[in-house]
């Protein structure tokens, strides 16, 4: 299935679904420079990935932020369920970007083990074996069928919460919606 990637250049492009709510807000915030607003309290929860070259634009206390790998919330469930019965949050915006390294991990398998081997002082063979038993635990494929079937499992597990699909553009520093 093809994809549309839907850029945000102006508040009418925001599709209907995120209008008038903190996702339409993250991407007014993020892509539209809005002003910021104040406020006391997290309005959504933002899974992202821990890459460094993301940063959103959006107000304090505006967002929890969970970022792993790929925006694999998979081994952060219980944060994810403390953001919406503690936190109160009632929005998660899952944010997949483009040239993420948790994409075709196995081609980076050498450089994994060397960096531990040199930067850690691991020993080859430990780094080896950590390597081998956890990245197929954290290779995503491709991200937008991954921030996808994300969206869909936590849909799935907590269905009064409006879990919405986004796509970060490194180069651009832009936020995209995904259908």
């Amino acid at each position: 299935m093809k994809h549309k990637i839907i850029p945000v250049t102006k508040k009418s492009e925001i599709p209907k679904e995120y209008r008038n709510n903190p996702i339409g807000l993250l991407l007014e915030y993020h892509n539209l420079n809005r002003k910021f607003d104040e406020y006391p309290h997290a309005k959504l929860l933002i899974g992202m990935c821990m890459d460094n070259r993301k940063h959103l634009h959006m107000p304090d206390n505006f967002a929890f932020i969970i970022r792993s790998g790929g925006a694999n919330l998979r081994y952060s469930e219980f944060k994810v369920s403390y953001a919406i019965a503690v936190g109160k949050v009632s929005y998660i915006a899952l944010i997949a970007h483009n040239h993420c390294g948790m994409v075709n991990l196995i081609s980076r398998k050498k450089e994994f083990i060397d960096g531990l081997v040199k930067r850690a002082g691991w020993r080859k063979e430990s780094a080896e074996e950590h390597f081998m038993n956890l990245a197929v635990m954290h290779e995503i494929g491709n991200e937008i069928d991954f921030i996808l079937s994300e969206t869909s499992r936590l849909r799935k597990r907590y269905p009064k919460i409006k879990v919405a699909p986004l796509y970060y553009r490194v180069e651009e520093n832009q936020l995209y919606c995904i259908r």
